[in-house]
Protein backbone atom coordinates (compact mmCIF):
# COMPACT_ATOMS: atom_id res chain seq x y z
CA UNK A 1 0.00 0.00 0.00
CA UNK A 2 3.07 2.26 -0.29
CA UNK A 3 2.67 5.05 -2.85
CA UNK A 4 5.37 7.30 -4.49
CA UNK A 5 6.00 10.50 -3.02
CA UNK A 6 5.55 13.40 -5.15
CA UNK A 7 6.63 16.25 -2.14
CA UNK A 8 8.11 16.60 0.85
CA UNK A 9 7.22 18.95 3.79
CA UNK A 10 9.91 20.73 5.85
CA UNK A 11 9.73 20.89 9.42
CA UNK A 12 9.93 24.22 10.51
CA UNK A 13 11.62 26.08 12.89
CA UNK A 14 9.54 26.80 15.12
CA UNK A 15 5.53 26.38 15.47
CA UNK A 16 4.87 29.25 17.72
CA UNK A 17 3.78 32.45 16.10
CA UNK A 18 5.41 34.72 17.48
CA UNK A 19 8.67 32.89 17.37
CA UNK A 20 8.20 32.48 13.54
CA UNK A 21 7.45 36.22 12.74
CA UNK A 22 10.92 37.03 14.79
CA UNK A 23 12.72 34.51 12.97
CA UNK A 24 11.54 35.96 9.85
CA UNK A 25 12.36 39.09 10.59
CA UNK A 26 16.03 38.13 11.42
CA UNK A 27 16.21 36.13 8.61
CA UNK A 28 15.26 38.57 6.10
CA UNK A 29 16.97 41.14 7.62
CA UNK A 30 20.38 39.07 7.72
CA UNK A 31 19.31 37.95 3.71
CA UNK A 32 19.15 41.74 2.50
CA UNK A 33 22.72 42.81 4.38
CA UNK A 34 24.04 39.39 2.94
CA UNK A 35 22.63 40.71 -0.61
CA UNK A 36 23.80 44.23 -0.67
CA UNK A 37 26.81 43.57 0.88
CA UNK A 38 28.37 40.83 -1.96
CA UNK A 39 26.32 43.05 -4.36
CA UNK A 40 28.14 46.32 -3.39
CA UNK A 41 31.73 44.08 -3.43
CA UNK A 42 31.13 42.65 -6.78
CA UNK A 43 30.12 46.17 -8.10
CA UNK A 44 33.11 47.46 -7.05
CA UNK A 45 35.15 44.92 -8.31
CA UNK A 46 33.61 44.94 -11.61
CA UNK A 47 34.08 48.69 -12.01
CA UNK A 48 36.79 49.66 -10.22
CA UNK A 49 40.45 49.59 -12.48
CA UNK A 50 42.38 48.87 -9.55
CA UNK A 51 40.92 45.82 -8.21
CA UNK A 52 41.00 44.46 -12.11
CA UNK A 53 43.52 41.55 -11.00
CA UNK A 54 43.66 37.70 -10.17
CA UNK A 55 43.16 38.25 -6.62
CA UNK A 56 40.06 40.32 -7.07
CA UNK A 57 38.70 38.38 -10.20
CA UNK A 58 38.47 35.18 -7.69
CA UNK A 59 36.82 37.35 -4.59
CA UNK A 60 34.47 38.66 -7.70
CA UNK A 61 33.79 34.72 -7.84
CA UNK A 62 33.30 34.03 -4.29
CA UNK A 63 30.72 36.56 -4.22
CA UNK A 64 28.79 35.72 -6.28
CA UNK A 65 28.80 32.60 -4.71
CA UNK A 66 28.01 33.34 -1.79
CA UNK A 67 24.84 35.24 -3.37
CA UNK A 68 23.55 31.93 -4.61
CA UNK A 69 24.08 29.92 -1.59
CA UNK A 70 21.27 31.85 0.23
CA UNK A 71 19.31 32.67 -2.10
CA UNK A 72 18.80 28.97 -2.91
CA UNK A 73 17.60 28.02 0.36
CA UNK A 74 16.51 31.16 2.51
CA UNK A 75 13.20 32.29 0.49
CA UNK A 76 11.50 28.85 1.27
CA UNK A 77 12.92 29.17 4.37
CA UNK A 78 11.22 32.49 5.00
CA UNK A 79 8.14 31.93 3.04
CA UNK A 80 7.15 28.60 5.65
CA UNK A 81 7.78 31.50 8.80
CA UNK A 82 5.67 33.90 7.00
CA UNK A 83 2.73 31.66 5.15
CA UNK A 84 3.85 27.87 6.80
CA UNK A 85 3.78 27.19 3.65
CA UNK A 86 6.28 24.25 3.93
CA UNK A 87 5.76 22.11 0.88
CA UNK A 88 8.17 21.48 -1.92
CA UNK A 89 7.65 19.21 -4.62
CA UNK A 90 10.16 16.04 -5.73
CA UNK A 91 11.28 18.09 -8.64
CA UNK A 92 11.74 20.83 -6.63
CA UNK A 93 13.75 19.19 -3.96
CA UNK A 94 15.76 17.94 -6.62
CA UNK A 95 16.87 21.38 -8.13
CA UNK A 96 17.30 23.05 -4.52
CA UNK A 97 19.76 19.98 -3.77
CA UNK A 98 21.57 19.72 -7.09
CA UNK A 99 21.73 23.80 -7.18
CA UNK A 100 23.09 23.87 -3.32
CA UNK A 101 25.61 21.23 -3.60
CA UNK A 102 26.80 23.02 -6.83
CA UNK A 103 27.34 26.10 -5.22
CA UNK A 104 28.99 24.70 -1.76
CA UNK A 105 31.34 22.48 -3.87
CA UNK A 106 32.59 25.38 -6.24
CA UNK A 107 33.31 27.46 -3.44
CA UNK A 108 35.50 24.43 -1.30
CA UNK A 109 37.60 23.99 -4.38
CA UNK A 110 37.50 28.05 -5.11
CA UNK A 111 39.13 28.61 -1.90
CA UNK A 112 41.82 26.51 -2.72
CA UNK A 113 42.10 28.54 -5.77
CA UNK A 114 42.07 31.29 -3.99
CA UNK A 115 44.96 29.68 -1.21
CA UNK A 116 47.27 29.25 -4.21
CA UNK A 117 46.77 32.68 -5.46
CA UNK A 118 47.86 34.15 -2.27
CA UNK A 119 51.18 31.14 -2.01
CA UNK A 120 52.26 32.82 -5.65
CA UNK A 121 51.72 36.04 -4.38
CA UNK A 122 54.01 35.68 -1.48
CA UNK A 123 56.47 33.19 -2.26
CA UNK A 124 56.85 33.53 -6.17
CA UNK A 125 56.18 37.75 -6.21
CA UNK A 126 58.30 38.93 -9.10
CA UNK A 127 56.46 35.50 -11.53
CA UNK A 128 53.05 36.58 -10.09
CA UNK A 129 52.30 38.37 -13.02
CA UNK A 130 53.26 35.42 -15.47
CA UNK A 131 52.35 32.96 -13.46
CA UNK A 132 48.19 34.02 -12.45
CA UNK A 133 47.94 35.17 -16.28
CA UNK A 134 44.37 35.91 -16.93
CA UNK A 135 43.85 32.92 -19.12
CA UNK A 136 45.12 30.49 -16.33
CA UNK A 137 42.33 32.44 -13.76
CA UNK A 138 40.19 32.24 -16.00
CA UNK A 139 40.45 28.65 -16.82
CA UNK A 140 40.80 27.75 -12.86
CA UNK A 141 37.59 29.82 -11.91
CA UNK A 142 35.72 27.85 -14.98
CA UNK A 143 37.15 24.38 -13.72
CA UNK A 144 35.98 24.98 -9.89
CA UNK A 145 32.59 25.76 -11.80
CA UNK A 146 32.49 22.38 -13.57
CA UNK A 147 34.05 20.58 -10.79
CA UNK A 148 31.57 21.61 -8.63
CA UNK A 149 28.11 21.11 -10.93
CA UNK A 150 29.58 17.75 -11.75
CA UNK A 151 30.06 16.84 -8.21
CA UNK A 152 26.61 18.25 -7.95
CA UNK A 153 25.57 15.99 -10.23
CA UNK A 154 26.67 12.91 -8.88
CA UNK A 155 25.45 13.71 -5.48
CA UNK A 156 21.99 14.74 -6.51
CA UNK A 157 21.77 11.55 -8.83
CA UNK A 158 23.05 8.76 -6.18
CA UNK A 159 20.08 10.28 -3.83
CA UNK A 160 17.16 11.08 -5.99
CA UNK A 161 17.07 7.61 -7.26
CA UNK A 162 16.35 5.91 -4.57
CA UNK A 163 12.75 5.29 -4.11
CA UNK A 164 10.67 7.65 -1.66
CA UNK A 165 7.25 5.76 -0.61
CA UNK A 166 6.83 6.21 3.00
CA UNK A 167 7.72 9.36 5.08
CA UNK A 168 7.68 12.69 3.37
CA UNK A 169 8.94 15.21 6.80
CA UNK A 170 12.76 16.67 6.05
CA UNK A 171 14.43 17.16 9.22
CA UNK A 172 16.01 20.22 7.72
CA UNK A 173 14.69 23.94 6.14
CA UNK A 174 15.95 22.96 2.88
CA UNK A 175 16.85 19.81 1.01
CA UNK A 176 20.33 18.38 2.33
CA UNK A 177 21.56 15.16 1.39
CA UNK A 178 21.37 13.17 5.49
CA UNK A 179 18.25 14.56 5.85
CA UNK A 180 16.80 13.36 2.38
CA UNK A 181 18.37 9.86 2.65
CA UNK A 182 16.57 9.34 6.03
CA UNK A 183 13.60 9.34 4.17
CA UNK A 184 14.21 6.47 1.47
CA UNK A 185 12.38 3.78 1.80
CA UNK A 186 15.52 1.41 0.80
CA UNK A 187 18.94 0.47 1.54
CA UNK A 188 20.99 3.76 1.55
CA UNK A 189 24.57 2.06 2.91
CA UNK A 190 26.31 1.51 -0.74
CA UNK A 191 24.95 5.12 -2.08
CA UNK A 192 25.78 6.69 1.17
CA UNK A 193 29.51 5.24 1.12
CA UNK A 194 29.95 6.72 -2.27
CA UNK A 195 28.99 10.08 -1.45
CA UNK A 196 31.23 9.82 1.75
CA UNK A 197 34.66 8.88 -0.62
CA UNK A 198 33.56 11.08 -3.23
CA UNK A 199 33.51 14.12 -0.54
CA UNK A 200 35.92 13.09 1.55
CA UNK A 201 38.59 12.87 -1.72
CA UNK A 202 37.39 16.43 -3.53
CA UNK A 203 37.31 17.85 0.15
CA UNK A 204 40.56 16.17 1.28
CA UNK A 205 41.97 17.69 -1.93
CA UNK A 206 40.97 21.04 -1.19
CA UNK A 207 41.72 20.84 2.29
CA UNK A 208 45.24 19.37 0.72
CA UNK A 209 46.10 22.80 -1.34
CA UNK A 210 44.76 25.29 1.11
CA UNK A 211 46.75 23.74 3.85
CA UNK A 212 49.99 22.84 1.48
CA UNK A 213 49.77 26.63 0.12
CA UNK A 214 49.69 28.36 3.96
CA UNK A 215 52.48 26.30 4.88
CA UNK A 216 54.73 27.53 2.17
CA UNK A 217 53.80 30.55 2.82
CA UNK A 218 54.77 30.33 6.79
CA UNK A 219 58.20 29.06 5.84
CA UNK A 220 58.78 31.67 3.27
CA UNK A 221 58.01 34.32 5.75
CA UNK A 222 59.86 32.45 8.22
CA UNK A 223 63.38 32.71 5.95
CA UNK A 224 62.81 36.33 5.18
CA UNK A 225 62.67 37.98 8.64
CA UNK A 226 62.07 40.70 7.35
CA UNK A 227 60.56 44.12 9.05
CA UNK A 228 56.90 44.03 8.36
CA UNK A 229 56.69 41.18 7.11
CA UNK A 230 54.18 39.58 9.00
CA UNK A 231 51.75 42.23 8.70
CA UNK A 232 52.11 42.73 5.20
CA UNK A 233 51.22 38.37 4.69
CA UNK A 234 48.66 38.66 7.08
CA UNK A 235 47.27 42.06 5.05
CA UNK A 236 47.54 39.65 2.29
CA UNK A 237 46.23 36.25 3.25
CA UNK A 238 44.38 36.82 7.48
CA UNK A 239 41.17 37.74 4.90
CA UNK A 240 41.45 34.72 3.00
CA UNK A 241 42.34 32.48 6.03
CA UNK A 242 39.56 33.90 8.25
CA UNK A 243 37.02 32.82 5.42
CA UNK A 244 38.20 29.35 4.84
CA UNK A 245 38.10 28.23 8.71
CA UNK A 246 34.51 29.70 8.63
CA UNK A 247 33.28 27.87 5.14
CA UNK A 248 35.27 24.22 5.72
CA UNK A 249 35.01 23.69 9.45
CA UNK A 250 31.42 23.72 8.82
CA UNK A 251 30.65 22.26 5.27
CA UNK A 252 33.17 19.38 6.10
CA UNK A 253 30.87 18.80 9.78
CA UNK A 254 27.94 18.65 7.47
CA UNK A 255 28.96 16.21 4.49
CA UNK A 256 31.93 14.33 5.11
CA UNK A 257 30.60 12.03 7.64
CA UNK A 258 28.57 8.93 8.20
CA UNK A 259 24.74 9.08 8.07
CA UNK A 260 24.32 7.88 11.79
CA UNK A 261 25.45 10.57 13.31
CA UNK A 262 23.40 12.59 11.49
CA UNK A 263 21.67 15.05 14.60
CA UNK A 264 18.09 17.21 12.92
CA UNK A 265 18.86 19.85 15.63
CA UNK A 266 22.74 20.39 15.75
CA UNK A 267 22.98 20.44 11.67
CA UNK A 268 20.24 22.87 10.82
CA UNK A 269 22.71 24.96 13.47
CA UNK A 270 25.76 24.09 11.37
CA UNK A 271 24.06 24.38 8.07
CA UNK A 272 22.70 28.63 8.68
CA UNK A 273 26.87 28.70 9.55
CA UNK A 274 27.84 28.32 6.56
CA UNK A 275 24.45 28.90 4.24
CA UNK A 276 23.59 32.05 6.04
CA UNK A 277 26.39 33.41 8.59
CA UNK A 278 29.68 32.87 5.83
CA UNK A 279 27.97 34.57 2.93
CA UNK A 280 27.22 37.66 5.10
CA UNK A 281 30.78 38.22 6.38
CA UNK A 282 32.55 37.53 3.46
CA UNK A 283 32.48 40.68 2.20
CA UNK A 284 32.89 42.31 5.73
CA UNK A 285 35.44 40.38 6.32
CA UNK A 286 37.51 41.22 2.97
CA UNK A 287 36.49 44.74 2.68
CA UNK A 288 38.10 45.25 6.67
CA UNK A 289 41.25 43.68 5.94
CA UNK A 290 41.70 44.87 2.77
CA UNK A 291 42.38 49.21 1.89
CA UNK A 292 42.20 48.55 -1.65
CA UNK A 293 38.34 47.58 -1.51
CA UNK A 294 37.76 49.77 1.36
CA UNK A 295 38.67 52.44 -0.76
CA UNK A 296 37.30 50.96 -4.07
CA UNK A 297 33.72 50.47 -1.91
CA UNK A 298 34.18 53.73 -0.69
CA UNK A 299 34.26 55.10 -4.53
CA UNK A 300 31.16 52.91 -5.70
CA UNK A 301 29.39 54.50 -2.72
CA UNK A 302 30.07 57.95 -3.45
CA UNK A 303 28.61 57.39 -7.00
CA UNK A 304 25.35 56.06 -5.94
Amino acid sequence: NLSTVSEFVFVGLSDAPEIRLLLFVLFLLVYLATMAGNITLLGAISTDSHLHSPMYFLLGNLSLLDLLCPTITVPKMLEALLLEHKKISFSGCLLQHFSLIAVVGTEIFLLAVMAYDRYVAVCQPLRYPSIMSTKLCAQLALGTWATGLLNSLLHTSLVFTLPFCGPNKIQQYYCDIPPVLALSCSSTRSRELVILVVAGVLGSSACVVTMVSYIYILLEILARSSPGIWHKAFSTCGSHLTVVCLFYGTTICTYVRPSFTYSPHRDRVVSMLYGMLTPLLNPIIYSLRNKEVKCALKRVISEV
